[in-house]
């Protein structure tokens, strides 16, 4: 009964109730980023720090990013403004999260730079997209919030589902960053997957090698096998 009572939480009373909530915005670098407030998984907290991470291991402009489970696009829109890429493609399961991006692009006049697809991971991405970057807070857990979209990925499903595409997607030399948890997950959790997928890890900062009882996010720098990093994704970089 309470397995009921959880997916009917998750599936239908959740999304139902948030359409009554109002909407908020935070701004990142003039750029007014709409959401609701079940809508933020993190984006606007530990996600932000994408910034500093990125411009610390000195990463140039890239010409197209890509957020992946973008949610409200706190990550993404916050890199745009920052000037860490010329131009950004999201996508989100979630209709609620893909108006709330569609709000963002509309105020702030951003559809030339911009595209917006809802889109089960990357199974309704048209194959024409190609990324230099690609970022993402993913759901963390796969043993714990289950019936959680923002939160549980069961036995690393979704996950495995994007490592077995994403190399599709990307520019020669493109690199993939995961921020990820330690009280979840460690960077080997994912490493038989990402190879498996003919992708390979090119750097891990901030990972415990166990996992930890606190939350403790760590960054997971991807490429395809056989591609060369970029001086700013060697694994020597600070």
């Amino acid at each position: 009964m309470y397995e009921i009572w959880r997916e009917f939480r998750r599936r239908r009373l959740r999304p139902w109730l948030g359409r009554w909530q109002s909407w908020r915005f935070v701004t990142y670098a003039g750029i007014r980023v709409h959401y609701k407030k079940h809508l933020d998984g993190g984006g606007t907290g530990f996600g932000q720090d994408f910034i500093p991470f990125l411009r610390g291991r000195g990463m140039p402009k890239q010409a197209r990013a890509f957020e992946w489970c973008a949610g409200p696009a706190f990550i993404g829109f916050s890199m745009l403004g920052h000037g860490l890429c010329e131009t950004l493609c999201l996508a989100d399961i979630n209709p609620q999260a893909v108006a709330a991006c569609r709000r963002t692009i509309e105020e702030n006049a951003l559809g030339a730079r911009v595209s917006l697809y809802r889109s089960n991971s990357l199974n309704d991405i048209p194959p024409s997209e190609r990324w230099d970057l690609v970022v993402s807070n993913p759901p963390h857990f796969a043993d714990a919030y289950a019936g959680e979209l923002r939160t549980h990925d069961p036995d690393w499903s979704i996950h495995r589902g994007f490592f077995s595409k994403i190399g599709a997607f990307l520019k020669p030399n493109g690199v993939v960053v995961l921020q990820e948890n330690n009280a979840g997950s460690t960077a080997e959790t994912f490493r038989e997957m990402i190879e498996q997928a003919g992708l390979s890890i090119v750097f891990v900062h901030g990972c415990a090698p166990q996992r930890t009882p606190d939350h403790r996010f760590y960054y997971i720098g991807i490429m395809r096998r056989g591609d060369t990093p970029p001086a700013w994704a060697a694994s020597g970089a600070n």
